[in-house]
């Protein structure tokens, strides 16, 4: 198989650069809007999780054990739920886990204010993070049918920045009703999912004909076989697992804003955004300049960036600081997050979006709740600040190993040359 990076130039008869090109379908639009929503829901929901944990068990590893049970389920049912993406409706298996995750978040809001056991915390979190799993796959592979495919690497830049917007205005949410109440943010976060659920009863996608495959071993890993053949793929979402999964800050944030930076639940709340709020400054430049021309070094610059910055906010001891580093992470990754998840959809054949999509979420939706594991365990054993500066050391490391073992990411030019294998 011939590498992307191959693929002929650009036709310079090709329309002018439009940053607003995926807004103009109805389908997308409306579909963003819930998905802001969504995303705002979970945002307060994980932070109203950390803050409720850290504060009832006083525990950097009660907080690693948060991002364990969230990644079980991705791991564990990724490829059958990619399947299911593959041979039935998308949008009603999204909404349906959606409704679900909803009834999940509102009985966590019950053993919140009812001062429930913190293993039942636990176990309503494992039921909500598989339905968070059953319906990712499905969310990623109906994308490419809400645009068409000229626009599709604008929505994703479009759906990054929703993501970051709502990451942004989540935390700093969630840290303000924290504040007051820490059962009212899971019922707001329950209310987010519902609304979500009822704006995808209105979306419309463009008409795709579903092959039922029976489901057998060899067709649920027929994902895995298109990503390990398709290296430009396995190298960007190995890149993007080791990089969550050791430079990730987020899950000790608790313990860097009670602890070290001596700021309240409305600070953590502001540290939590600062990284969606440089991914959205990032996401809004990238937007209004012309695609990427080397897309794959900038991506590498990018996570190397990313290590740079966990390290610096790792030994800060200034708020301001501390804050200027986390907005550099989300700057940074919205970058590897554009060019991966472009790379994954548009390189996919149809067919096969829903398992390649579980996939990519095994590698990249497992290794932030892995990573969260990762950070609790390593906090408890040296520290929180010895825990994330490693991890920042070890994403640099990762960028180089990632640079020599697959040379065709440092080679791979702009995402518009990027099609489909046949």
């Amino acid at each position: 198989m011939s590498e992307p990076s191959e693929l002929p130039n650009v036709n310079l008869e090709s329309p002018p650069h439009d940053p607003y090109a995926a807004l103009r379908f109805a389908a997308f639009a409306q579909y963003l809007i819930g998905w802001i929503i969504a995303v705002i829901g979970d945002q307060i929901l994980e932070v109203a999780v950390g803050w409720d944990v850290y504060l009832r068990t006083g525990s950097a590893m009660s907080l690693g054990w948060v991002g364990l049970v969230s990644a079980a389920p991705i791991i564990l049912l990724a490829l059958p739920a990619g399947h299911l993406a593959d041979r039935f409706d998308r949008r009603r298996i999204l909404l349906i886990s959606q409704l679900l995750r909803g009834l999940c978040v509102a009985g966590l809001a019950a053993l919140s204010h009812y001062r429930g056991a913190v293993g039942a915390i636990y176990a309503v979190l494992l039921v909500a993070a598989v339905c968070k799993a059953v319906g990712w796959p499905a969310r990623s592979a109906m994308m490419p049918h809400l645009v068409s495919p000229h626009a599709f690497a604008n929505a994703v830049n479009w759906n990054s920045m929703a993501f970051q917007i709502s990451a942004m205005a989540g935390p700093a949410l969630g840290g303000l009703i924290l504040h007051f109440s820490v059962p009212a943010a899971y019922i707001v976060a329950a209310i987010c999912a519902a609304i979500f659920a009822v704006s995808l009863a209105g979306v419309r996608l463009r008409p795709v004909v579903v092959e039922r495959e029976p489901a057998t071993l060899k067709s649920l890993a027929a994902g895995v076989r298109f990503v390990v053949h398709t290296k430009i793929i396995l190298a960007t979402i190995t890149l993007d697992l080791f990089a969550v999964l050791l430079g990730g800050a987020t899950y000790l944030l608790p313990i860097f804003a009670k602890d070290i930076l001596g700021v309240g639940a409305v600070g953590f709340g502001w540290l939590r955004a600062a990284p969606a709020l440089g991914a959205l400054a990032m996401g809004l430049t990238i937007a209004h300049l012309p695609p990427m021309k080397r897309a794959g070094r900038d991506m590498l610059w990018a996570v190397a960036g990313f290590g740079v910055a966990t390290i610096v906010f790792g030994l800060s001891r200034n708020f301001w600081l501390s804050l200027v580093m986390l907005f550099l992470t989300g700057a940074t990754d919205n970058i590897s997050v554009l060019v991966r998840h472009t790379l994954v959809q548009v390189l996919t054949p149809d067919a096969m979006r829903g398992r390649v999509s579980a996939v990519n979420n095994i590698f990249v939706g497992a290794s932030n709740e892995l990573g969260g594991f990762e950070s609790g365990l390593t906090a408890r054993l040296f520290g929180p600040v010895v825990s994330v500066v490693g991890g920042g050391i070890g994403t640099i490391v990762v960028v180089l190993l990632t640079a020599v073992i697959w040379p065709q990411v440092r080679r791979f030019g702009s995402l518009l040359n990027a099609k489909p294998e046949q």
